[in-house]
């Protein structure tokens, strides 16, 4: 092995071979563990969301491939409807055109092309990362078989009367053209106004006056409401207001949507241009007071650019105008005519679309819908019932709370780039659906020159991923994989999409495939940066995952935070922040620390915390590993390591790391199985840097130096073994050093193979146990730490051999003595070993505990005693010296009230461990006063 752990030159190569070999595919035996990928955007690229997700996906998949299992992990990308579509009209617009000067069909063309010449980025990084998908079965979700899927459940929704064409309210964004989800709009806190304005009652008896941040769509107003239990206006119901500038009069409605505290307590109601409006609107309609209205009440007043339409019931002066023109407009007219009582300042989330940025409006349009509550039924029952378990297990009430209350889904998108809607009109407005226009034409019997157009929109493309589970492997054919892998194994996701995919596939599978999709829903947390904040490009706080695999210098660094940013203030704060806490760039950590990491910090929580400072503790972790790996084949290779007929002799030693390595195994495997990678990270990290490197290593030497060779053959055995487990152990998390270090070290013990990957998960063996070699390794343990303790309080130097005294010991204690000695003497630095009678005085010393059992090291004629006083008096006087520096600011008002509470918190526990220093250091004093 190299003498240094080097990342780069291991991972990408073992990677490639992984892959060429075919290891990540399905074996065909064993019982079914599969995971379908979240799949990524097809214009994405990896963030710390991806990267954290990816880790557990690939630790679940290679434990349970390690364990026997016929493991798929499905690869694949998603079209990304709207996202891939920006991308390649920014390509056009580069070329000073439009999609529409291509043509729908040059432009798909144009699309595709891109998507083979530059879609393949995220791909190409999941592999950095380690991730062992089945790259021979990678599916797009705009691929072939794809489409069949997808078009072969809209017409059988569509016939059952489950999908089904309205006009109804959708997200609008009106620089794409498009309806989004409300996963593709972001709530942005932003300053604005509230503007509170005079409706005049039509009976000339005052006015009302009603608060909006909306003013301009004061024109499609259909009514005022109030709460019914409002004594202010309970005796106005039934009455009418004059809509200003509009010449229409509106009803007074009563309805239990109205907050009385907020605001006025009126509210004006614009059903065609606001989701809760439009809800206010449903329960009213029916009334005459509504219907008497033009359109009903539901009034259109945007185009779809957002710009005032021409409808004869707008004036014409605000026709025409872009809706914030219009709104100061309206504004400026309303204060002409009297009707503006106040502009007040107001904080208010605005809708911005997540790829346009443009404030999205709440629109009336004809779009398609699914029928969702008869699908949502069963769905709900899958999670009542035990059929799916969500961990942890909460998460389910946010699942129920949306499926109980769930709306219709809207599926279309006013976009090329897609699935294509099966769907065609003629020219009386009839629809048909159907595979294709000639099986429509053969169905309905209809002439080949009957008049057919294609509806021109495209399908959602959450559509598509609803159906991923059981379309990747090949429906709607019955195909052996379909049989083999559904029901999948687990779903590994994030809370934020619970809604828009989890609860889909679910009402999907279970439709048709009649079955639960999968079995499981692990739900992880979001990845923050290290002061908890979420990460954003406009906060300028992102990692790349690739950056921390291979570093970034400083300038580079900068420049990718920073590069994009369009608020100038915003880019300094974030280029200052960046200087502060990468002063010399990222270091390249390679992949597996960066995996352990994450693997770390796998709990229960909502919120992740990531810190680089833990990933450079990985990145020792992997250094030790490699170390003590180099350690043990410097000593066994070219050695007798007891694999042959010769006799082997185990000390108390090996038999304690052995029992102690079979109570981790089970303890890593529990907490896998529970989805406790933080837990299987401790352990792992605890036994190995703990208790196999930094104690038996030391513990080993006194055997491998012996005269006895069956004891030598015992500890190679043992030093391998250990270890050898330990590789296959540490495999799922980190599979690239783990696999390099294997190659050495299996042949040594005679186990044959081409890879860790493909060898067996260790299983944990209770008859290798032995509490006796624990409790009498623990008891050694505890004396050796003991004494170097009193080194390290009394300034003895490590090697210095001291006389030890033992008192008040029990016969166990006595038994251990004797067992134990030549360890002692070696690792504690022993001169003598002698025991003191339970009532015979002993001499000033420093002492330890271990139970009952008192260790004592006589400190006459061991220290410089006048030197060590000078120097405690030095390290007293300086504590005196800063304890009223810090005591004083926490003192001072002015800091406590102004800085941050964790801030204030660290002032104070540096505060306490000042005083405990200091009370330590004069217990010192005292006694070595006394000698």
């Amino acid at each position: 092995m190299e003498k240094t752990y080097s990342p780069h030159s291991i991972e990408q190569r073992w990677y490639q071979t992984w892959e060429d070999k075919g290891y990540f595919a399905a074996q065909g035996t064993g019982e079914s563990y599969c995971i379908m990928i979240p799949p990524p955007n097809v214009t994405g690229s990896l963030h710390m969301g991806h990267a954290f997700q990816d880790t557990i996906m690939d630790a679940l998949i290679r434990y349970h491939r390690m364990k026997g299992c016929n493991t798929l992990w499905q690869a694949g990308t998603d079209h990304a409807g709207i996202a891939t579509q920006m991308v390649v009209e920014r390509l056009c617009d580069a070329e000073g055109k439009t999609r529409h000067d291509y043509g729908r069909e040059a432009f798909i063309d144009k699309v595709w092309q891109w998507k083979e010449e530059s879609g393949g980025a995220i791909t190409r990084q999941l592999r950095r990362m380690g991730s062992s998908l089945d790259w021979q079965r990678e599916r797009f979700t705009m691929d072939a078989g794809m489409s069949d899927a997808v078009q072969e459940v809209f017409i059988r929704l569509y016939e059952e009367g489950l999908i089904y064409r309205g006009k109804r309210l959708v997200n609008w964004d009106p620089v794409l053209h498009t309806a989004v989800s409300d996963l593709e709009v972001l709530p942005t806190e932003e300053n604005g106004s509230m503007w509170h304005l005079r409706y005049p009652l039509s009976n000339d008896q005052g006015f009302l006056i009603v608060a909006t941040t909306r003013p301009e769509t004061l024109l499609g107003d259909a009514a005022v409401a109030i709460h019914p239990n409002d004594e202010r206006y309970k005796h106005l119901l039934g009455e009418f207001v004059e809509l200003p500038l509009t010449g229409r009069r509106i009803p007074i409605i009563a309805d239990d949507y109205v907050d009385p505290e907020f605001g006025t307590g009126c509210v004006k109601i614009t059903p065609a241009h606001d989701f809760n409006d439009y809800e206010v609107w449903t329960r009213h309609r029916h009334t005459s007071a509504m219907q008497d209205l033009p359109q009903g009440g539901l009034i259109n007043i945007f185009t779809i650019n957002a710009s005032v339409n021409a409808d004869g019931l707008i004036p014409a002066a605000y026709q025409g105008l872009d809706r914030f023109a219009a709104r100061k407009q309206i504004v400026a007219d309303l204060e002409a005519q009297g009707l503006l009582e106040k502009i007040a300042d107001h904080k208010l989330m605005v809708p911005r679309g997540d790829r346009s940025g443009s404030v999205i409006e709440p629109l009336l349009t004809d779009q398609w819908y699914v029928k969702v509550a008869p699908l949502a039924e069963p769905a709900i029952a899958a999670v009542e019932n035990g059929d799916i378990k969500f961990v942890p297990d909460n998460w389910k009430n946010t699942y129920f709370d949306w499926m109980r209350n769930i709306q219709d889904w809207c599926i279309s998108r006013q976009i090329w780039w897609g699935h294509r809607i099966p769907a065609w009109y003629d020219e009386l407005g009839n629809i048909y659906v159907g595979a294709s226009e000639q099986a429509i034409r053969t169905r309905h019997n209809l002439a080949d020159d009957y008049p057919l157009r294609q509806d021109e929109d495209v399908l959602d493309t959450w559509f598509s991923s609803a159906l991923w589970p059981f379309s990747t492997l090949g429906w709607p054919e019955q195909t052996p994989e379909l049989a083999q892998h559904y029901p999948t194994s687990v779903l590994v996701t994030g809370f934020d999409i619970i809604f828009f995919w989890v609860a889909r596939m679910i009402m999907m599978g279970l439709k048709f495939q009649g079955q639960a999709p999968f079995k499981e829903v692990y739900i992880h947390g979001l990845v923050r940066d290290a002061e908890g904040q979420k990460m954003s490009k406009t906060k300028g706080n992102v990692l790349d995952p690739i950056d921390i695999i291979d570093g970034i210098d400083l300038e580079t660094l900068v420049a990718k935070r920073t590069g994009g940013m369009m608020q100038p203030h915003l880019a300094k704060k974030a280029e200052q922040a960046t200087r502060k806490d990468f002063p010399d760039g990222i270091s390249p950590y390679g992949t597996d620390a960066l995996r352990f990491t994450f693997a770390s910090l796998a709990s229960t929580g909502r919120d992740i915390r990531f810190d680089l400072a833990r990933t450079e503790g990985y990145r020792n972790f992997c250094n030790k590993l490699w170390n003590a790996a180099r350690y043990v084949l410097m000593n066994t290779e070219g050695q007798d390591c007891g694999c042959g007929d010769a006799p082997c002799e185990f000390s108390q030693a090996d038999r304690w790391i052995s029992s102690r390595l079979h109570q981790v195994i089970d303890a890593t495997c529990h907490a896998i199985d529970h989805y406790r990678f933080d837990l299987a990270a401790q352990a792992l990290y605890e036994f190995t840097w703990n208790e196999y490197c930094d104690w038996y290593l030391e513990l080993a030497k006194v055997s491998l130096q012996s005269d006895n060779p069956a004891l030598q053959r015992g500890t190679r055995k043992t030093l391998l073994t250990v270890l050898e487990n330990v590789l296959r152990l540490a495999h799922p998390i980190m599979p690239f050093i783990t696999e390099e270090i294997w190659q050495r070290v299996a042949p040594l013990l005679g186990i044959t193979g081409d890879t860790v990957m493909l060898q067996g998960y260790p299983k944990a063996d209770t008859a290798q146990i032995d509490q006796q070699a624990i409790a009498e390794i623990d008891w050694l343990m505890q004396v050796i730490l003991g004494v170097r303790r009193i080194r390290g309080e009394m300034n003895i130097a490590p090697g210095k051999p001291l006389p030890v005294l033992l008192q008040h010991g029990s016969a166990a204690d006595q038994i251990f003595v004797s067992n134990n000695l030549v360890y002692l003497q070696r690792l504690a630095r022993l001169e003598t070993l002698t025991w003191l009678g339970d009532s015979e005085a002993a001499p000033e010393s420093a002492i330890a505990l271990v139970g009952d059992l008192r260790i004592l090291i006589p400190m006459a004629g061991l220290i410089d005693k006048t030197a060590e006083l000078a120097r405690l008096d030095k390290e007293i006087q300086r504590l005196k010296n800063d304890l009223p520096r810090v005591e004083g600011k926490l003192n001072n008002p002015a800091f406590v009230d102004k800085a941050p509470a964790e801030v204030i918190d660290k002032e104070r526990a540096k505060l306490a461990e000042m005083h405990s220093m200091l009370n330590n250091l004069e217990q010192q004093h005292t006694k070595i006063s006394a000698l």
